[in-house]
């Protein structure tokens, strides 16, 4: 088993959002045709309404915890105990990440606790984005 965290592969739908990353910007997507919603994770037509008017635009990067569960088994690439969080973004969707630069405990993951975004380089195309606690 390899100690290398798993990574994404773009594909036509995501790549964009994908090459957003790498230079440091959360893209997200929204319908432009009436219900004007944003949406995670990116997708040609709108979850919502099924239209495929859609754009995308930079997200604030901002966030709250919205759940978490604390996994204490090892994986490739993680190192225990590690928190998979569910984020809800200022703008309204959710998105699966990891909670960084914090103990990884229920004393420190607060629901609800103000959250900002960073990004971890992977590789040259591939760059996360993961939340920190925000204390400023």
């Amino acid at each position: 088993m390899s100690d290398t965290r798993p990574l994404p592969e773009p594909t036509p739908e995501t790549a964009a959002f994908w090459k957003a990353a790498s230079a440091g910007v959360l893209q997200l997507q929204r319908c432009l045709n009436g219900c004007e919603r944003a949406y995670f994770p990116p997708r040609n037509f709108c979850p919502h309404c099924g239209s495929r008017n859609v754009g995308a635009f930079a997200a604030s990067g901002r966030a709250t915890l919205y759940s978490y569960v604390i996994s204490h088994r090892p994986a490739p690439g993680f190192t225990p105990p590690y928190a998979v969080a569910v984020v809800e973004l200022e703008e309204g969707p959710r998105m699966m990440s990891n909670i960084v630069d914090c103990e990884q405990t229920p004393e420190a993951l607060l629901l609800d606790m103000p959250l900002k975004l960073v990004f971890q380089r992977q590789t040259d195309a591939i760059s996360l984005p993961f939340f920190t606690p925000d204390r400023g």
